[in-house]
């Protein structure tokens, strides 16, 4: 895939942070040019929120932005990451994009794989209030419904339900309102970075538990199709 005017890529999840790290790139003046998404070694889903691959492309169609997919199990994951980028960077793109609010951690690998490829990190949603920031996106007009929990922060009901000022209200006491320690993922389907909406429709929530090396935790993933 070749980006001539592109001057950034997102590294997308579909979720809420990405698409509000996104939308503020674009804002400022910002040339996205490309997203870019893992999927698992089957190509059958993103990587970390479960969504098939064709409602990541309905979705980046509605963003009127291309979308590069790439499959990587865990252990290939930053491998295949750094080719993503080091591909985008042969491609005129030299800005990557990551929603990250506050984990060092994160932080601290995204500049250095960018680094490794010659691109900067640019991180719009840095060290702002968590909550500060599900308020912006809520009243901007985007919608997300939610796609994968965590048992060990929430039970299955919550898998499958919209990401609104309801959902926020039954949180549990404890957990984050943004999901940024893992407790939720989400999939935004409308904004107003969207041309139109993207259509979809819930099918089944399906438990997955992590082999004992990633730490045995139960997941729900609501499984979503398209219309």
């Amino acid at each position: 895939m070749t980006t001539h005017a592109g001057s950034a890529l997102v590294s997308w999840s579909g979720g809420k942070d990405s698409c509000l790290a996104l939308w503020r790139a674009q804002q400022s003046g910002m040339h996205i040019g490309r997203l870019i998404t893992a999927l698992d070694e089957s190509g059958q889903r993103a990587r970390s929120h479960g969504v098939p691959p064709a409602l990541l492309q309905a979705q980046a169609d509605a963003l009127g932005v291309p979308l590069a997919f790439y499959s990587a199990s865990w252990q290939q994951y930053e491998e295949k990451f750094i080719a993503a980028l080091q591909d985008a960077h042969g491609d005129g793109i030299r800005h990557a994009v990551f929603g990250d609010i506050d984990l060092q951690a994160h932080r601290d690998w995204e500049e250095k794989v960018c680094a490794q490829a010659g691109l900067d990190a640019c991180l719009p949603l840095w060290l702002e209030p968590r909550r500060r920031l599900v308020d912006e996106f809520l009243a901007l007009g985007f919608k997300a419904v939610v796609v994968c929990v965590n048992g060990n922060y929430l039970s299955q009901d919550f898998c499958g339900r919209e990401f609104d000022a309801a959902f926020l209200v039954d949180l549990p006491p404890g957990v984050d309102a943004c999901g940024e320690n893992g407790e939720f993922h989400t999939f935004v389907y409308d904004g107003p970075a969207f041309a139109k909406p993207v259509a979809f429709q819930r099918t089944r929530v399906s438990p997955y538990q992590a082999p004992a090396e990633l730490g045995a935790t139960m997941f729900y993933f609501q499984e979503l199709a398209t219309i």
